[in-house]
């Protein structure tokens, strides 16, 4: 059969009416379970897939969600993708994936382009500014995943407990020196945790150092990694792990011992088994992060989202690399 079977080739081979075989998918629980996966069952073997923009103007809903986010190469965002995707799948909803590539005008285009085609949007780590999101948030249905924007629903993931506690630790073990490498500069984390690194620091009297990447890349963080050596910190904190991974690569090629004479601490948890010595970080929970943000935009009665600021907690995680 050809891969444009119709509802009406469904319903001749199922022997009921179209309208059964549309109740079958946007509303199976009107019907016996036995006749859907007959549908179905008939569906799948002719190759007939519901259309969703049908559906769409006649109900008003789309069957999807869209998730935009900043860099789909950083291993911290896959998990996130998935867990959202296993969210919308137990709900009977698609989704669609953008990336950004870290551009605010891009990142606007693409979120313009999705609002037709879903009935929510996940932003995570947005890098458009505070007012165009919130011009976003008033239009559409959507939930802003580690960005902090005042009367906006958001998820933040937050890394400051753990950074304030690995701090303390790094100074009771006698280091002085701490050299924050950050990751992009719209990024709501980054801000985060210089300014924790730099306050924390400056609390316990440490010598606070700052070096900064462009996007965020392991070529940056390792041609970096020779700055760090040149100022003599005792302890790097990085972005993420990417960024910490490539520092800790480039601090070795110079011959420095990890942790002997510089202690390395990423963040996000994203590459705890690809480094050697293993890197330690602060698992920042971004699955249960975007759990929470689906149910906040699935569960909210039409739009916009109603505010509500939700902060979960990172989680040191001491490995090899401290």
């Amino acid at each position: 059969m050809s891969q444009f079977a119709t509802i009406i080739d469904v319903a001749g081979r199922a022997g009921v009416s179209p309208s059964t075989v549309s109740r079958a998918f946007n509303h199976p629980r009107l019907l016996r379970p036995e006749t859907v996966q007959r549908i179905h069952d008939i569906a799948q073997e002719l190759g007939y897939i519901p259309n969703r923009h049908a559906k769409a103007l006649s109900t008003g809903r789309t069957g999807a969600i869209g998730i935009v986010v900043p860099d789909i190469t950083n291993p911290f965002f896959p998990p996130i993708i998935r867990q959202a995707q296993r969210v919308s799948e137990a709900m009977s909803y698609g989704v669609l994936v953008a990336e950004s590539d870290n551009d605010p005008e891009r990142e606007a285009r693409q979120i313009e382009q999705l609002v037709p085609q879903v009935d929510g949007l996940i932003l995570a780590s947005p890098r458009q500014a505070d007012e165009a999101l919130v011009r976003t948030a008033s239009s559409t249905r959507c939930v802003f995943l580690n960005r902090d924007v005042q009367g906006t629903a958001r998820v933040l993931l937050s890394s400051g407990s753990a950074l304030h506690t690995a701090l303390g630790d790094l100074s009771a073990e006698g280091v002085v020196r701490v050299c924050y490498v950050g990751g992009p500069h719209r990024s709501w984390s980054n801000g985060e945790r210089q300014e924790v690194v730099v306050q924390r620091g400056h609390e316990l009297g440490m010598e606070v150092s700052l070096l900064q990447t462009t996007n965020g890349t392991y070529g940056e963080a390792r041609d970096l990694a020779v700055n760090v050596v040149r100022a003599g910190a005792q302890a790097v904190i990085a972005f993420d792990d990417v960024v910490a991974h490539g520092i800790l690569d480039g601090i070795l090629a110079s011959g420095a011992r990890v942790p002997g004479e510089i202690r390395v601490l990423g963040c996000d948890d994203a590459l705890p088994i690809q480094t050697h010595p293993r890197l330690s970080t602060i698992d920042m929970h971004g699955p249960l992060g975007v759990d929470r943000a689906m149910h906040m935009l699935l569960e909210a009665p039409g739009y916009p989202v109603p505010e509500e600021r939700v902060v979960l907690q990172g989680q040191l995680q001491y490995r090899e690399t401290t």
